[in-house]
C-alpha cells in the first residue's frame, strides 16, 4: 500500500519560544495530524519556498497555516500562494486552511476577505456547526457546538460562489466553510494550546498590535473554557485524509 504524503504550507515565521518548545508551528501541525507511515513535508511559503509543479502530484493533501500577514494583501508570496491554491483546487487536492489559511482559501475561490468590523477575536470561543459538514465528517458524531482558540482580526466577509458555511459564532459569521468535499477552512486554531495562545497575546501586546486591556480580557476569556482539541483533531484528520 502506497504511503500517504502531505505538506504544510507555512505562512508564518516561528517565534523563538515556539521553536524551542514545540519545534516550530509546523511541528505543532504535524503532531496533531500525522500518523504512522505518513510523510510530511514543510514549505515556508512566506519566505518564497514553494513546491514545484511536478511535485504537486506527490501529495494527498495540503494544510495552509495561520500568518501575521493579511490574506487580503498583495505581497509577492501571497499572490504566489493564490496561484498555487488555484492549481491545487483544479487538481481536486484536499486542502485544509487554518485562520489565514481559511481566509486565503476563501479569497482564492472568489470570496472577499477584510478586517472584521468588530475587531480582534482573541481567546477561546464556542462555535456552532451547521448540518452541512463535509460528507467525510458525517460519521464523527460531533456535538453541534465546539470550543476553539481564536486569534484574528480579519475574516471572510463574503463566501465564494458554491461554498457553504458550516460553522458560525456570535462574533464571526463564517467560522468554517467547505467547497465541495475537498476544501475546508477553519477560522480558529484547532492546533493551538492555551500556552501558545498566551504566548501570542504577549507578542501582540509587545508589538503594539493590541492594547493591554484587550490582552487582559483575552487572558481572562482563555481561562474560562478549554478548547475541544480532541474533537478538532478528529475532524481535521478525517477531512484531510478523506476517510469515509
Amino acid at each position: 500500500m502506497e504511503k500517504k504524503r502531505f505538506a504544510v504550507l507555512m505562512c508564518a515565521e516561528d517565534s523563538e519560544y515556539v521553536k524551542k518548545v514545540y519545534g516550530g508551528y509546523s511541528g505543532v501541525f504535524v503532531r496533531m495530524l500525522a500518523e504512522e507511515g505518513e510523510t510530511w513535508d514543510v514549505y515556508k511559503v512566506a519566505r518564497g519556498e514553494f513546491p514545484e509543479d511536478h511535485e504537486l502530484l506527490l501529495y494527498d493533501g495540503f494544510v495552509i497555516t495561520g500568518s501575521c500577514s493579511d490574506a487580503h494583501g498583495n505581497d509577492t508570496w501571497v499572490r504566489d500562494l493564490l496561484n498555487l491554491l488555484d492549481k491545487l483546487h483544479s487538481m481536486n487536492k484536499r486542502l485544509l486552511g487554518i485562520c489565514f489559511g481559511h481566509q486565503i482559501l476563501g479569497r482564492a475561490l472568489g470570496g472577499k476577505v477584510t478586517r472584521s468590523p468588530t475587531g480582534w477575536d482573541i481567546g477561546v470561543r464556542t462555535i456552532t456547526l451547521t448540518p452541512s459538514l463535509p460528507f467525510s465528517l458525517s460519521s464523527l458524531d460531533l456535538p453541534s457546538r465546539l470550543s476553539i482558540i481564536e486569534c484574528h482580526r480579519d475574516e471572510i466577509r463574503e463566501l465564494p460562489p458554491k461554498a457553504e458555511v458550516i460553522a458560525w459564532s456570535e462574533k464571526t459569521g463564517i467560522e468554517m466553510f467547505k467547497y465541495g468535499d475537498h476544501i475546508m477552512g477553519i477560522q480558529g486554531h484547532p492546533e493551538y494550546s492555551k500556552d501558545i495562545l498566551l504566548h501570542l497575546i504577549d507578542r501582540l501586546i509587545q508589538g503594539n498590535c493590541i492594547k493591554d486591556a484587550v490582552g487582559i480580557q483575552a487572558r481572562e476569556r482563555a481561562a474560562l473554557w478549554d478548547p475541544d482539541k480532541e474533537a478538532w483533531k478528529r475532524m481535521c484528520v478525517k477531512f484531510l485524509k478523506g476517510r469515509l
